[in-house]
């Protein structure tokens, strides 16, 4: 799903929501989420999960190309952990036995 199936179904769900709203409403949700990490805060929705950022610290590596050893930077990575609810979801939505 993309953002902009996001929108549409959004819009779609609400009939009062102009699609231009849905494509605000969906904007301004992310772009919330995405402050938030930029700060280092972490943001929980109940039954959907958890995002956060893990810190990556600095590291030597090794170009596999010339085997040469290159200084990794330290970095900040964003973190989704699934909530119970989503796992289940997942889960039983894909059950083949």
């Amino acid at each position: 799903m993309t953002r902009s199936d996001l929108v549409d179904q959004l819009a779609a769900r609400f009939a009062q929501l102009t699609h231009r709203d849905a494509e605000l409403a969906v904007k301004t949700i992310l772009d919330a989420l995405s402050d938030a990490l930029e700060n280092s805060h972490r943001v929980e929705i109940r039954g959907f999960g958890s995002f956060s950022v893990s810190h990556r610290p600095a590291r030597i590596g090794r170009n596999p190309r010339s085997g040469e050893r290159v200084v990794v930077p330290e970095k900040r990575m964003p973190h989704f952990k699934p909530g119970k609810t989503l796992r289940q979801l997942v889960d039983h939505g894909n059950t083949q036995d």
